[in-house]
């Protein structure tokens, strides 16, 4: 695919990304989905690539994917207009695959199959076969003295979006924040829809864009082969042998790339690389910075946001994740992509990650004072499960990027999400947080100032069986109202134990389950 014709394309998924944003994204299904499959099709039409034919036996599978659509603007059926959705859907699924090139009608129900599990593959990781010719370097000798513009101009365009996305996310996280880049911008910021828009619209143009991608680059070859026992290939029609057939895993799942640029590889240069950090960088650190002196440094936040310390603090903690998630995802992707890894892009990747621990910091102080104000919820459990998570797995992705090994970065998350879910059973979440909050109420001393204290017997009646023995424990030393609460509770799970029919036998065995039905047989 030449520069020219992939720029095309990603400017047409963008566009399309747009319009399915406007026209889906709200709205409930009518005349929409009409108006967002014809505008794809007009669009698979203007891409099909000369000599490219298209089999007049295909000719009714656009029509078909514009009929069902438009009944989904005539019927008034729900479950009626999501089944002609999804037909429209495939029909013109089944109009690219014939726009590729392959007479879908003449192929068998296995090939057909396969075709659309290829066209799904190539839906979600189709855009890296456009991504290699539109950031392939073009000589110009004539103006190799401002070489060095295009690189930034190209990091800039990446940069931009990402730190607008770091900026909402800590707006949203920090009125300070957000007060400063209103009086910075003269904007005000807030996360409401905007973040979940521009998510499906970029969400929407990376799938049309894979979609283009394969009707202008076409079907590979081994898709459309029928493997033959032995492994080979044939031909539908042919009864010569070709090639050995790639998996059906391979070939749907990572599509083969095409570029058709000489010399032209998947990959950021070293200097575009350089400024995203920068950007990303500058960003963090001002919210940081903010954080040093409002939320561990005791400046007046009344005064600078209208809002007590208490109330600064206890908020914007899913945000912080969320950013510290997003600051890690950037710093794998790019050491990925990079073609040269100066010192300066490993310098500049380290300042991020060190920045993005200070704000899983923040994330965690915030929700400690939330914890002991209002108790444990399992839900705050394991928001701090996931805070420590994410900071040994940027503690990891640093020495793996100073080490130029984060090609195992994926490996390490999956061993620390093994070692995170066996430390999470060995603690019982549930069991700690009834213990926890049973504790505040033989306790008050344990509630701060301004908390909650009390006994919340809706939340212990939604716990699990791990709670059952911790509740039973402390029965006899509850105050008396306390008391009665919490033994109709346990009477309500008894029966439960003992009637429900799904809980016996030995298929049913539970051995948490056991121990809570001996504790509740001796309850009065």
């Amino acid at each position: 695919m030449d520069r020219s014709l992939a720029r095309r394309v990603a400017l047409a998924g963008l566009a399309l990304g747009l319009l399915m944003e406007i026209a889906l994204d709200g709205p409930a299904p009518g005349l929409n989905i009409a108006l967002v499959l014809g505008a794809i099709l007009t669009a698979g039409f203007a891409f099909r690539q000369p000599g490219r034919h298209f089999d007049r036996l295909d000719l009714w599978l656009p029509v078909g994917a514009l009929v069902l659509a438009a009944f989904v603007a005539v019927r008034g059926d729900d479950f009626l207009a999501a089944l002609d959705t999804v037909g429209a859907a495939a029909f013109a699924g089944a109009t690219l695959i014939a726009l590729a090139g392959v007479p879908v009608m003449r192929r068998s129900v296995g090939v057909i199959v396969t075709l659309g599990l290829w066209l799904g593959g190539s839906t979600v990781t189709g855009i890296r076969r456009v991504a290699p010719s539109i950031a392939a370097p073009q000589a110009d000798p004539g103006h190799r003295h401002w070489s060095w513009i295009a690189p930034i101009a190209r990091g800039l365009v990446i940069a931009i979006p990402l730190a607008t996305i770091f900026a909402v996310l800590f707006a949203s996280a920090d009125p300070i924040f957000r007060r400063g880049l209103d009086d910075l911008l003269g904007l005000r910021i807030d996360l409401g829809a905007f973040p979940g828009r521009v998510l499906f619209t970029l969400s929407a143009a990376w799938l049309t864009i894979g979609g283009l991608a394969a009707v202008v680059l076409g079907v590979p070859p081994s898709v459309t082969v029928a493997p033959d026992a032995d492994g080979r290939g044939t031909a539908p029609g042919s009864d010569s042998p070709t090639e050995p057939a790639r998996s059906l895993g391979a070939a749907v799942l990572w599509p083969p790339a095409q570029a058709s640029v000489p010399g032209a590889t998947i990959g950021l240069g070293s200097l575009e690389a350089l400024v995203i950090l920068v950007v990303v960088d500058l960003v963090v650190g001002a919210f940081v910075g903010l954080q040093l002196g409002y939320l561990f440094g005791g400046l007046d936040t009344l005064a600078a946001a209208g809002i007590t310390y208490s109330d600064y603090a206890r908020r914007g903690f899913f945000e912080l994740v969320a950013a510290a998630v997003l600051a890690g995802v950037v710093v794998a992707v790019l050491d990925a992509v990079v073609r040269d890894r100066s010192r300066s892009f490993v310098a500049a990747g380290l300042a991020l990650l060190g920045l993005t621990g200070a704000v899983l910091v923040s994330a965690a102080y915030r929700l400690s004072l939330y914890q002991a104000a209002y108790g444990w919820t399992e839900l705050r459990f394991y928001i701090f499960t996931a805070i420590a998570y994410v900071a040994v797995a940027l503690a990891m992705l640093a020495w793996l990027l100073v080490v130029r090994r984060t090609r195992w970065f994926a490996h390490g998350l999956a061993i620390l999400g093994f070692v995170g879910l066996v430390a999470l059973n060995l603690a019982a979440p549930a069991a700690f947080v009834a213990e926890r909050n049973l504790e505040r109420v033989l306790d008050p001393r344990l509630v701060p100032p301004g908390g909650r204290s009390g006994l919340d017997a809706a939340y212990l009646a939604q716990l699990p069986d791990d709670a059952v023995v911790p509740m039973a424990r402390v029965l006899d030393r509850l105050p008396e109202r306390d008391r009665s609460e919490v033994l109709a509770i346990l009477e309500a799970r008894r029966e439960t134990l003992e009637t429900d029919p799904s809980l016996g036998g030995p298929m049913a065995w539970n051995r948490t389950r056991d121990v809570a039905r001996d504790a509740l047989s001796r309850l009065p």
